[in-house]
């Protein structure tokens, strides 16, 4: 369960071909339940030895990644959510893990006034109101095919590159409000939840945080959650809550939420991955879920709360290297990947598809943007920068006021007139 809030006011042959193929292997290999425990084919006479040996590193995989549950809950839009032992999530199976428990709660930033009005809302799989018991986490099962989706094992559960810096060379695109030049330790704000269209298979759109050290090499640092609609990772366009962490940008290390050891859950009522339930409409009602990362000030670990309150868990200080002591900047916004796979822009939206001008109910937007200081306390931005990759296709504009604080409306519907 999480608090959100509402507010009022080439060719075909070759397709063909490979389809046909699937077709047989599907028909040869049986799977067994998407469980991730898989019995070896009976026959493998006419498999080529290449897909067998994909087939089973993948299988590998899913053993390793799929822990035992004492109990599982079916969602209706198609996942299965685990209900595992705490001790027993990915997270445990880091070598500096081994053994330990989930940390108890830690000491939240100071909040000096707050003007949300919140009511109770729901992740699809929660909406029967089944839940995983006290001493348990919720996941998102893995499945085969899901893992199939990926070009590899390696790239499963991966970003290439997620965070915008000083060049316009990768096929990511964003639309950002961003602070710098202080010492940062945590983030928070509002972010209303839409479904873009992503109209490739290999694209995203999403909508998130990130909490941001080290320089844009290979040394970077990021954490990052919101919500995000992939197709590839997910196999649907039902946005979905997610989290995201790399010490070395991108590269070797970090995975979205659960499918490597690293982020540790605490919480039993949300699982990270699944779908968001309700969703914000052209014109009509508008949904939030609200976001905070931020630093504790005992233990140095970087924690995440989700809604109005629910603490989710936390991220070792370890797993950085930059990030170990602070943040050096705070981003905000959306991103897009861009594959031009028709030799035009992408028609993939970002936010609700809508330019930043046309405002509340339509536009997408961050608002109550706020950062956690030395002293753990949560406060305005100042000096906030906007800054859009392609600002025909996704901009942003930015204000304040009392009710929202710093916010901004940002967004587009990617290619039209303006942005071929």
């Amino acid at each position: 369960m999480a608090a959100s809030t509402i507010i009022s006011h080439k060719t075909l042959p070759i397709i063909s071909t490979f389809v046909a193929f699937l077709f047989l292997v599907s028909y040869l290999v049986p799977v067994v339940a998407d469980s991730g425990q898989r019995s070896p084919p009976t026959n493998q006479t006419f498999q080529p030895h290449e897909e067998l040996h994909k087939l089973k590193r993948v299988r590998a995989y899913l053993r390793k990644i799929n822990k035992p549950a004492i109990k599982t809950i079916q969602s209706p839009d198609g996942d299965v959510i685990d209900c595992v032992l705490s001790h027993l999530q990915p997270a445990f199976d880091h070598p500096q893990l081994k053994g330990q428990k989930p940390l108890e709660p830690p000491e939240r930033p100071k909040v000096h006034d707050s003007n949300d009005s919140v009511i109770q809302s729901f992740q699809l799989w929660a909406n029967s109101g089944d839940s995983c018991p006290e001493g348990t986490i919720p996941i998102r099962r893995t499945t085969e095919t899901d893992v199939l989706r990926a070009n590899s094992i390696q790239k499963f559960g991966r970003k290439i590159r997620g965070v915008r810096h000083d060049t316009m060379s990768s096929n990511h695109e964003h639309a950002v409000a961003f602070v710098n030049g202080d010492q940062y330790y945590g983030a928070k704000a509002s972010i209303n939840v839409w479904a873009p269209r992503v109209t490739d298979r290999f694209e995203f759109s999403l909508s998130q945080l990130w909490v941001i050290s080290g320089s844009f090499g290979n040394d970077l640092n990021t954490i990052e959650a919101g919500w995000q609609v992939s197709p590839e990772l997910y196999g649907d366009i039902y946005p979905r809550f997610f989290t995201y962490w790399t010490t070395d940008a991108y590269q070797a290390t970090g995975c979205y939420n659960l499918l490597c050891s690293g982020f540790v859950q605490t919480n039993n009522k949300i699982a990270i991955g699944a779908a968001i339930s309700p969703r914000s409409s052209y014109s009509g009602r508008q949904f939030d879920i609200g976001i905070m990362v931020w630093k504790d000030p005992k233990h140095g670990h970087w924690w995440l709360q989700f809604g109005s309150g629910l603490l989710i868990g936390y991220w070792p200080s370890f797993l950085f290297s930059h990030l170990r002591t602070h943040a050096s900047m705070i981003q905000f916004g959306g991103e897009i990947v861009n594959t031009r796979s028709l030799g035009s822009h992408t028609s993939t939206q970002m936010g609700s598809g809508r330019f930043a001008d046309e405002g509340f109910r339509k536009a997408s937007y961050f608002r109550n943007l706020q950062v956690v200081d030395w002293d753990n306390n949560l406060i305005p931005l100042s000096n906030l920068h906007l800054l859009a990759d392609h600002p025909n296709c996704y901009d942003i504009r930015a204000g304040r006021n009392n009710v929202w604080g710093d916010y901004f409306y940002y967004g587009g519907p990617g290619r039209n007139n303006r942005c071929p």
